[in-house]
């Protein structure tokens, strides 16, 4: 019989960062399920409100603490208030992030910089600013939410792109720099995830279908798919996981041959008679 908190995360503090939507918001959802004290933090201070006390009014402990990923002065002050409110913090969530959709013969430096700026240097900054409260506990783990767009090129995304593959390196170098501090590091690159951010999508007749077809899993995946996997890796459960990337996509990269036209063979049957 599976212990009650199997995963060890109750009572310990855990910092989501792009926590007031979609994946951000089901990692918190899910710690806080969980019987950890979660800090939401998002640069839209009233959704992260929101979104924490309805976290509270079904007995967590979670607080919304504005933070904005791309100015490091925010990022301490956030770490600060977290430690204040709910204790040093046992691990990091790093989720926030945006995209900007351009080709890279159009896109504007000032854009490039943005998205960079946010998703890779806030993870950085984030990493940073609350290293020192996982030094307290003398072990942390660190989960950066990348992409699969991070394996993949993907037209007229080149800065997203460029971005999350960046934030696959950065993880690792972070898991070998700061190994002496026993702080994990490690990724998570999601496929199709369903959010409020892709919710149009899904709303074009067909297109939900399409999608599920491109992954082994036969269906799109949804935060808690996403969740299931940080509160793994922020757990002691994942102690010798470190240093490495886990795809979160259905099986899509591996359905690649399936979505070669190839007369004779993608018309026939999964099953047989």
């Amino acid at each position: 019989m599976q212990e009650p908190d199997w995963l060890g995360l109750q009572g310990r503090t855990f910092a989501v960062t792009g926590a007031a939507h979609g994946i951000g918001f089901g990692i918190a959802q899910s710690l806080a399920h969980a019987g950890a004290r979660v800090a939401l933090l998002d640069f839209d201070r009233e959704a992260a409100e929101n979104a924490a006390a309805g976290l509270r009014a079904q007995g967590a402990q979670a607080a919304a603490v504005f933070c904005d990923t791309a100015d490091g002065e925010s990022l301490a002050h956030a770490a600060e208030q977290v430690a204040r409110n709910l204790g040093a913090c046992s691990g990091l969530v790093n989720n926030a992030g945006i995209l900007r959709s351009a080709p890279l013969a159009e896109v504007d430096p000032l854009e490039w910089n943005r998205v960079l700026s946010i998703n890779l240097t806030g993870y950085l900054m984030a990493a940073r600013a609350f290293r020192p409260q996982m030094q307290t506990h003398e072990s942390g783990s660190i989960v950066h939410i990348a992409s699969i767009a991070g394996h993949f090129p993907q037209t007229n995304s080149g800065a997203y792109s460029a971005s999350k593959a960046g934030v696959r390196l950065l993880s690792r170098q972070i898991a070998v720099e700061w190994r002496g501090d026993h702080i994990r590091s490690n990724t998570i690159c999601p496929g199709m995830i369903r959010t409020p951010l892709s919710a149009a999508f899904y709303a074009q007749p067909g297109l939900e279908a399409r999608r599920a077809a491109m992954t082994a899993s036969g269906r799109v995946g949804e935060p808690e798919d996403i969740a299931n996997a940080a509160l793994f890796l922020l757990s002691a459960r994942s102690g010798y996981v470190n240093a490495t990337d886990i795809a979160v996509n259905g099986g899509m990269d591996a359905m690649l041959m399936d979505m070669v036209p190839r007369p004779g063979f993608n018309d026939i049957s999964n099953s047989e008679a």
